[in-house]
């Protein structure tokens, strides 16, 4: 049992250290987990045999606020003594559907706890009750609150861990009558989320930097002002600065840089602003250089895991072939691989820089 929870701690603080995924405004997910339940403010004396379940459809409306609606299966068993004193083992399995209410205090951090409650039905079906009146099987409703943490692996799966309060509208959850009131139990339970439809980043929750500043995305429309960033953060030394097109410039003998293809923040989609500078360079390709070969390089900013950004660039870098490719130029021409955050050509301290750092790059291969 001690390597399972040291597996388990080792698995979030991994996905602590790598997550840097975007949020976005809005968002489906589906959800699904193990479930620990137990007795509490029953007559049976609990114990730990016990295990349960759970699958929900989460939707949230906002970076803070959002519906949750959860269907789970418990089995939890208590102890009672007959009027012989012997030991009688009770069990209660128990089918529950809850509509809660979620907000999230801390949403843009990898590790964000929320607050949840809400109500249900439920539908009891019980095994040596103590209380012989009671039907074996029966519905009633319950509600319940509580709190749990969200731990961010990558943009579409986050790993949930969660306690949850239940308190039943009757007194027969233990299959034991008693006078003091409603039965109720607790839950925990440990599963993972997946977000399989998700609206606009948010721009509340950009990712980041080291030191807490966060960037602000703006749009990158302006082709003058890119030109001009090029221009400034060239190295030293290259010293050829030819652009070839005000959307291509020239920086090696077989090396020119793509300016301003854009894509969507921590995506490989293509913002529309790139297209005009892909139509170049399918015409410079067409017409200036049809028979030579082009390695398509591409980089990203230092913002995220050296692993996530080397997945992501060539990730950038495919996305710019298939258009290529769609558009005409032979596939055989094209290859692809990605760079990471590696060799900026800019600082990473400014957005400017940062800006120039996510580029694509053609290299000429004779």
């Amino acid at each position: 049992m001690k390597k399972i929870y040291f597996t388990i701690v080792l698995i979030l603080i991994v996905a602590v250290d790598v997550a840097q995924a975007q949020l976005a405004t809005d968002s489906w997910a589906f959800g699904f987990g193990f479930r620990y339940p137990r007795y509490i403010g029953v007559q049976v004396i609990p114990t730990h045999s016990n295990y349960g379940g759970y699958v929900s459809l989460q939707r949230s409306f906002s970076e803070h606020f959002g519906l949750r609606f959860k269907g789970g299966f418990s089995h939890m068993e208590g102890e009672w003594s007959n009027l012989a004193l012997k030991t009688i083992t009770e069990s209660t399995n128990l089918l529950s559907g809850d509509l809660d209410f979620m907000f999230y205090l801390i949403p843009c951090e990898p590790v964000s706890p929320y607050l949840f409650g809400g109500v249900g039905g439920t539908y009891r079906m019980l095994t040596n009750k103590a209380t012989a009146s009671f039907d074996d099987n029966s519905s009633g409703a319950e509600w319940n609150f509580g709190f749990g943490v969200d731990w961010t692996l990558d943009r579409d799966w986050k790993v949930v861990t969660e306690f949850g309060y239940h308190a039943t509208s009757n007194s027969e959850l233990d299959g034991f009558y008693s006078a003091n009131g409603n039965d109720s139990y607790w839950g925990v339970n440990v599963g993972l989320n997946y977000y399989f439809a998700q609206g606009k980043p948010s721009k509340k929750c950009e990712p980041c930097l080291p030191g807490g500043v966060t960037p602000v995305m703006k749009d990158l429309t302006d082709y003058n002002r890119i030109d001009d960033m090029i221009v400034k953060h060239i190295p030293k030394e290259i010293t050829k600065e030819v652009f070839v097109d005000r959307y291509i410039a020239e920086i090696s003998e077989n090396r020119l840089v793509l300016v301003g293809v854009n894509f969507a923040f921590d995506k490989s989609d293509l913002l529309p602003e790139s297209y005009p500078v892909l139509d170049k360079a399918v015409q410079l390709l067409t017409d200036n250089k049809p028979k030579v070969n082009v390695e398509i390089q591409g980089y990203c900013d230092y913002i995220g895991t050296e692993a996530y950004n080397q997945e992501l660039s060539v990730a950038r870098a495919r996305t710019v072939k298939a258009y290529l490719v769609s558009k005409g130029i032979a596939e055989i021409r094209l290859t692809t691989v990605g760079f990471g955050k590696s060799n900026p050509v800019a600082s990473n301290e400014t957005e400017e820089g940062r800006a120039m750092n996510r580029r694509i790059i053609f290299k000429i291969v004779k």
